[in-house]
C-alpha cells in the first residue's frame, strides 16, 4: 500500500485519495476479473469466448465464484482497483499514455496483478509498453518449477503449447516486485485461442484442457497470493 502512495502522491491529492480507495478495493474485491481495453490499433476484443470459458472452468473445477460475465476495463480506469486479476490479449500495437501507466502500475503494486497473453503478433509491442510500465524491472522468463504451474495442474515443462504460430517454444515472463508476481505474459503459447469455443479453431480437446487447466492455475495463484 505504501508504494500506492507513493505513485498517487505524484499525482495529485484527488489521485491520493481515489487510488487509495481502489487500493483498499481490490483486497475486498475476492474473485473477480476483467479484460483490459487498450489503446495503439490492437484488437483487445480478440477472443470473445475465451474469458467466459475459462470463468465457467474455474467455477466448477476449482471452486471460484467468478461472475459469468467479465468486466472491460481501461488501464487509466480508477475501477480497475475493483479486479484482482486483469486479462490482456490482441494481435497487434499497444500504447499505454502516461496517465495509463501511472494507473496500471499503482494497480499493480497495490495488489493487482495483469495477464497479458500474446494472440500472436503482440510481442514487440507489449514488451515496449511494459519496459516503460517498469523501467527499473525486467522481464524475466519464468522457470518450470514456478508455483503458477503447478496450483492446480502441474505442467512439468512449464508453459503449455497451444497454436504453432512460429514454432518456438511456449515461454512464460513476469514482473515479481517485493516477491510477488504481478505481471505474466504468456508468449508462443497463445491460451486465450485454447479458452475459445471448440468451433473457433477446431483444436482438439486434449489440447483445450491444457490451456484451460493452465489458466485455471494463473487464476489459483492470483487470488490465492
Amino acid at each position: 500500500m505504501n508504494a500506492l502512495l507513493h505513485t498517487a502522491l505524484s499525482m495529485g491529492k484527488r489521485s491520493v485519495f481515489l487510488l487509495f480507495l481502489g487500493g483498499i478495493i481490490a483486497f475486498s474485491q475476492a474473485q473477480e476479473i476483467a479484460l483490459l481495453k487498450y489503446d495503439g490499433g490492437g484488437d483487445w476484443y480478440a477472443n470473445p469466448t475465451s474469458l467466459p470459458n475459462l470463468i465457467q472452468f474455474c467455477n466448477e473445477n476449482i471452486g471460484t465464484k467468478i461472475n459469468p460475465d467479465p468486466a472491460t476495463i481501461e488501464p487509466g480506469s480508477t475501477a480497475i482497483f475493483e479486479y484482482p486479476f486483469c486479462h490482456m490479449t490482441g494481435h497487434g500495437n499497444v500504447v499505454f499514455s502516461k496517465a495509463e501507466r501511472q494507473n496500471l502500475r499503482a494497480y499493480l503494486e497495490s495488489g493487482g496483478f495483469l495477464h497479458i497473453d500474446d494472440n500472436y503478433g503482440m510481442s514487440p509491442y507489449i514488451r515496449r509498453e511494459i519496459k516503460k510500465l517498469f523501467p527499473d524491472q525486467e522481464l524475466k522468463e519464468l522457470p518450470a518449477t514456478h508455483p503458477i504451474f503447478s496450483t492446480f495442474h502441474t505442467f512439468t515443462d512449464g508453459l503449455p503449447k497451444i497454436h504453432e504460430h512460429d514454432g518456438l517454444p511456449p515461454q512464460a515472463f513476469g514482473i515479481t516486485l517485493e516477491g510477488r508476481l504481478v505481471l505474466l505474459f504468456t508468449y508462443e503459447s497463445d491460451l486465450g485461442d485454447g479458452w475459445e469455443d471448440q468451433e473457433v479453431h477446431n483444436d482438439p480437446e486434449e489440447i483445450r484442457l491444457k490451456a484451460l487447466n493452465m489458466g485455471a492455475n494463473i487464476i489459483k495463484y492470483v487470488f490465492e497470493n
